[in-house]
């Protein structure tokens, strides 16, 4: 059923390349793979699966070694400034950094590994009370501050839509986010490229593809209903 459902989302995902003249090479399909055990994700790597993302450090922790090394971590969950240290030479990506403080801990934790850690900054572009995030105004300013890092390499943004019936109640906020990579990539700030926009989930995933996404986080589509009793 996993490499079926797999299946059908890249399916998806081309098809909605195709609709906007993208080639399907331009979107990274990251397994959101949150609560679910070691079994399945090997079943998906199997399928062909190697860009995982997970929302708790402490999972990433318990998969890692575990599971093939040729997998790329991505860590999209909310990263609590305490918990850096332990995953900063693990993944390949962190998705939700949403404060000067956290780009901070990041800087001095990839520092003491002596890597470059690439990193999204997450916009909270519907400004729900709910989500963690950036304000759309916040993020310019972020950047500046931190463009100087050395040890930090700002890749582009990443958002979490609301949650809807129609996926094309997202499409605006998507173009929103599009629209500010943009901008921002004119401006030709240091360490800072705006290559990947992160956004689109199981629900919407086709239409932020329409609107310009390079990494689409699909987790319920591949693997199916979560078991939330797994969770800390």
């Amino acid at each position: 059923m996993l490499a079926d459902n797999l299946s059908k989302v890249e399916r998806n995902i081309e098809e909605a390349c195709r609709s906007v003249g993208r080639p399907r090479e331009e979107v990274t399909l990251v397994a959101v793979s949150k609560t679910k055990p070691v079994e399945v994700l090997r079943e998906a790597y199997d399928a062909g699966v190697r860009v995982f993302g997970e929302n708790k450090v402490q999972e990433i922790l318990d998969k890692y070694d575990q599971l093939p090394k040729d997998i790329q971590w991505h860590m999209i969950g909310h990263l609590q400034r305490n918990k850096v240290k332990y995953i900063v030479d693990k993944v390949a990506m962190i998705h939700s950094v949403d404060s000067l403080r956290l780009a901070q801990t990041i800087e001095q934790e990839a520092g003491k590994k002596n890597i470059r850690m690439p990193i999204l900054l997450e916009v909270n572009v519907a400004e729900e009370e709910s989500k963690f995030g950036l304000k759309v105004q916040e993020v310019v300013p972020l950047l500046e501050e931190i463009s100087q890092y050395p040890h930090l390499e700002v890749c582009g943004l990443m958002t979490i839509a609301p949650f809807v019936a129609n996926s094309e109640e997202n499409r605006e906020i998507f173009h929103e986010l599009k629209k500010l990579s943009v901008d921002i990539a004119g401006k030709n700030i240091n360490n800072t490229t705006m290559s990947v926009l992160s956004m689109g989930m199981t629900g919407d995933y086709e239409v932020a593809v329409q609107e310009g996404a390079t990494m689409v986080r699909v987790g319920t589509g591949i693997f199916g209903e979560r078991d939330y009793s797994r969770q800390d």
